[in-house]
């Protein structure tokens, strides 16, 4: 299974995307996302600690424990710079430090702001798990 993040133009604080799940030559609609401010570290950026997004590349996800939420959620491995990186709920960048939040409802690409998430993230979760406990694996390219 093969997710895109497709990233929009970065605000000062915040970046707003689109994730879509990539099947052979098409792709499908996914949910709306929000990170950190994208401050190019593929480019050599310098990171802001809890206020960065993660470097565009192609990245494995896996599920596992996470003992800040005390849950299993969807986590983005091997990211340079970063530890625990995880794509999971939330309304804005001011809840991530680092992580992608996701959702269903974005109503403009400029106001840090995505609605509906819980059940963009179920709905991704499920996705992810199902390919995984199938022997898939599941990456996550953020373009």
């Amino acid at each position: 299974m093969n997710l895109r993040l497709e990233r929009a133009v970065p605000h000062k604080g915040f970046t707003e995307g689109r994730m879509y799940i990539i099947e052979l030559v098409e792709r499908h609609f996914e949910c709306f996302t929000v990170e950190d401010e994208d401050r190019a570290l593929e480019k050599g950026g310098v990171k802001i600690q809890n206020a960065t997004a993660i470097p565009k590349g192609v990245y494995n996800l896996i599920i596992s424990y996470s003992n800040r939420f005390k849950k299993h959620l969807i986590e983005v491995q091997n990211v340079p710079g970063f530890t625990g990186v995880r794509i999971h709920s939330g309304n804005s960048s001011k809840d991530t430090e680092g992580c992608i939040i996701v959702g269903s409802i974005n109503q403009r690409d400029d106001d840090d702001w995505v609605g509906g998430s819980r059940v963009a993230y179920d709905r991704l979760h499920q996705k992810v798990k199902a390919a995984l406990s199938a022997g898939q694996k599941v990456t996550l390219e953020i373009a």
